[in-house]
């Protein structure tokens, strides 16, 4: 496979054991213990055959080696999601001038949705030594720091997904430019002075206004605190595009199979005119078996079809024609584990 990376993803990196300790700024596992990384498939409340509860959930991290059912629900501060925001909830990290942290939703919570922001969710956090960026799908989440941690009831009826990711200080450098592409609609941050010099974008877009971009999409590499390797893709509202598409599987060189949720007549068709072909998944099957359609699934992740591919995506956008013109972006890995969690979970797609 040729593409713009390379073989970046074929150099051997020798790192140190994950050695974070209960009070290092982390994603937090199932138990509360500090994890490299953790994504989350809450499944939707309207499953073929059966209506759920809507906050049941299957989890993976490094350790765990496929999905697991949580024994937590998602509106609960216990688990991965809660015990990770709780760092700046109960820590109260949010009023600490030692840790850094940002809040963006095109939907926040108890605030009017606003289009032209970019279509993209999430969390920082970090100090000077590390901290985690959790990207979600998830309107009107997380709560405002003094409320603790809540979730909403609108985030109950569709399936969602989150990826936490653990990185060193250095890598929120990186992060932050990211994020500029991404046109966030910031609701809530702090970004202290001794932070400035490092994470200036970041700041600026606490501030409520958007540094200038040189380019109008931006491709990153990433290492998690354990090493592992991460592709971060951010495109502008100056792009018009599907990211899907338009740029990440011709970058990948992948044809790539797409979970997102396509409103009624406004989804984009399974696209083979590109080299590298992109198709829509319509039903997805996580273990137990659970069974649900894709319209019921309000995630946004995608697989390589062939196996010897391995990538797999998470991130913020539909293919729908009006988010063409939206910022967000794509968090990818060529981690086996992934790869195989989100490749079998694709029930039936609509090949071109």
């Amino acid at each position: 496979m040729t593409t713009l990376f390379g073989s970046w993803f074929h150099i051997v990196v020798v790192i140190s054991c994950f050695t974070a300790s209960r009070t290092d700024i982390s994603c937090r596992n199932e138990a509360g213990e500090p994890v490299d990384w953790f994504i989350i498939y809450k499944m939707p409340k309207y499953k073929i055959g059966e209506v759920g509860s809507g906050v049941d959930y299957m989890y993976l991290d490094p350790s765990v080696g496929s999905w697991q059912m949580s024994n937590f629900m998602v509106n609960s501060s216990q688990g991965a999601m809660g015990s990770t925001l709780n760092q700046l909830y109960k820590g109260h990290a949010y009023k600490s001038n030692s840790s850094a942290y940002t809040f963006y939703n095109d939907g926040p919570p108890d605030m009017e949705y606003l289009k032209e922001y970019g279509h993209t969710k999430g969390v920082l956090l970090c100090d000077h030594v590390q901290g985690f960026w959790l990207s979600h799908s998830v309107p009107h989440f997380p709560s405002f720091p003094e409320r603790g941690y809540l979730y909403p009831s609108s985030g109950k009826v569709n399936g969602q997904t989150a990826l936490c990711v653990t990185y060193k200080y250095a890598q929120f450098s990186i992060i932050a430019q990211q994020l500029v592409y991404f046109n966030p609609r910031v609701y809530n941050c702090s970004v202290p002075a001794s932070f400035l010099s490092d994470l200036a974008p970041l700041a600026q877009l606490c501030k409520g206004s958007k540094p200038p971009l040189p380019f109008n999409k931006r491709v990153e590499y990433l290492l998690s605190a354990q090493g592992e390797k991460f592709v971060s893709f951010a495109k502008s509202e100056h792009f018009v595009d599907d990211i899907y598409a338009g740029w990440v599987a011709q970058a990948l060189g992948s044809d790539l199979l797409v979970e997102t949720w396509q409103t009624q007549n406004h989804g984009l068709p399974s696209n083979c005119t590109l080299p590298k072909h992109v198709m829509n998944v319509r039903r997805v099957r996580l273990p137990g078996p659970v069974l649900f359609q894709s319209h019921h699934d309000h995630s946004k992740w995608c697989v390589s079809r062939a196996s010897e591919d391995q990538w797999s995506c998470l991130g913020d956008l539909n293919r729908e024609k009006a988010q063409a013109w939206r910022a967000g972006g794509l968090v990818c890995s060529q981690h086996p584990l992934i790869y195989k969690a989100f490749r079998q979970v694709v029930d039936w797609y609509i090949a071109c």
